[in-house]
């Protein structure tokens, strides 16, 4: 409309009144600034935005931003992200938690939302350990280390996220660290902008439980994928999983696929090409003998 400017959002306006309450040091604060930052890049309309979370420490983050926010149940982000892509397929849909919400009690939603390729995005803050309950070992928690729960060392083999989601059918899989903030946003707004679901794995140390110096560990730790890897190729990216003396962030894969609903409108599409919508006997008689 003429003589009206177009809004330009800062990071700023994405920020809600609330404070977080997170311990200092906590490596989701840094996740936090840089989802302000991405949505502020991407021009993304609050009003059109819908951040989603189960329960733990990340998943109080959707009450620190500016948009439409559910902060549900125990593990079941992405099913809640699901009716909401579901019934409002225009909406940005932005799930996020925890390793131990996702990867626990979530991780069978976990690996159907990756091969739905529902066109959600999903940020993971892995900070390996249960960090609202007092430190438990939880499922990305390293071989051996000792947690409130393992006192002689973890004895479990640690799931890896990424090579979860690249296994079970995401078409876009992407590890990085929350002290890096320039490479995050990046990452964040490619996540966010790609068509399918986008897998978002953040490493976000836990400093009251996994101690003091872990941005320091992580950091030494970390590296940047190769120029030529190639992200269409399921097994290159998974040679980047279960990695224990480094950690290499950037994008390990992306492919294009259809979305699911993307087949649920071809699939209607073909079953009324030609022929009258299916009546409530005729659908029941499917399931039952004729009346």
């Amino acid at each position: 409309m003429s003589g009206i400017e177009a809004v330009q959002f800062k990071p700023g306006d994405y920020k809600s009144d609330l404070k977080p309450v997170w311990c200092p040091g906590c490596g989701d604060y840094g996740v936090l600034s840089a989802l302000h930052r991405a949505l502020a890049q991407l021009q993304v309309e609050p009003w059109n935005t819908v951040l989603i979370s189960g329960i733990g420490c990340s998943s109080r983050l959707p009450g620190y931003v500016e948009t439409y926010g559910f902060n549900s149940v125990h593990g079941r982000a992405l099913t809640i992200a699901t009716g909401v892509k579901a019934a409002r397929s225009e909406l940005t849909v932005i799930a996020v938690g925890g390793d131990g919400d996702g990867m626990a009690i979530g991780g069978n939603h976990f690996i159907h939302s990756c091969r739905r390729n529902l066109d959600v995005t999903y940020i993971l803050m892995d900070n390996e350990i249960y960090g609202l309950t007092k430190g438990q070992v939880a499922p990305t928690t390293p071989t051996g280390d000792k947690t409130k729960s393992t006192f002689w060392g973890n004895p479990e083999p640690a799931v890896d996220p990424c090579e979860l989601a690249i296994s079970t059918g995401a078409s876009w899989v992407a590890r990085g660290f929350s002290g890096d903030l320039k490479s995050l946003v990046g990452l964040m707004t490619a996540a966010i902008t790609h068509a399918g679901f986008s897998f978002l794995n953040v490493m976000s140390p836990c400093v009251t439980f996994r101690g003091d110096n872990q941005f320091k560990v992580m950091k030494g730790k970390l590296q940047e994928l190769p120029e030529d890897h190639d992200r269409t190729s399921r097994q290159a990216a998974i040679g980047y999983t279960r990695e224990k003396d480094i950690i290499t962030q950037g994008v390990l894969y992306e492919v294009e696929q259809p979305t699911l609903m993307d087949r649920i409108h071809d699939m209607r599409e073909r079953a009324m090409a030609g022929k009258p919508a299916p009546g409530t006997r005729e659908i029941f008689e499917t399931f039952y003998p004729p009346f």
